[in-house]
């Protein structure tokens, strides 16, 4: 399976369980439980990125689905997101609506891009340990 099918997969999953398009304060949103989210975002691929991570990510707080919701850029996403200004945006709107922010540093040193990370306003450390602590406590974690 490709990965244009997977995504188109994906999306249509979402908008048949209304994830989408269900508008903000629905009975949908009411129902779900509140916890922790963090989103791994590692893939290089900024159709992934625009068309899936970053729309599911920024819904996840804007709609309540989650109290607390984590970006945590990892790999190859680090060098996209330096170069991407569209997707610059985007974080700058996801940071704004109270998405955290993170990176990890040994990533980011080995694309070079670190500096690049932090002035875009996100926390740039080392995340082995805090990615672990959320998979052993009771954070949900998506991965794209």
């Amino acid at each position: 399976m490709t990965l244009p099918v997977i995504i188109s997969a994906l999306l249509a999953a979402a908008v048949a369980l209304g994830l989408a398009l269900a508008p903000a304060g629905s009975d949908q949103d009411a129902a779900m439980d509140k916890t922790k989210l963090a989103v791994v975002w590692s893939s290089g691929d900024p159709e992934v990125a625009h068309k899936v991570c970053f729309m599911y990510t920024h819904n996840a707080k804007l709609r309540g689905w989650f109290d607390e919701v984590t970006l945590i850029v990892w790999g190859p996403s680090a060098r996209l997101l330096t170069e991407d200004t569209a997707l610059q945006e985007k974080i700058k709107a996801m940071a704004a609506d109270g998405v955290t922010l993170e990176a990890c540093l040994a990533c980011a040193d080995s694309y070079g891009v670190s500096d690049k990370l932090r002035a875009l306003g996100v926390d740039v450390k080392y995340m082995g340990v805090p990615l672990s602590e959320m998979l052993q406590g009771d954070w949900k974690v998506l991965t794209f």
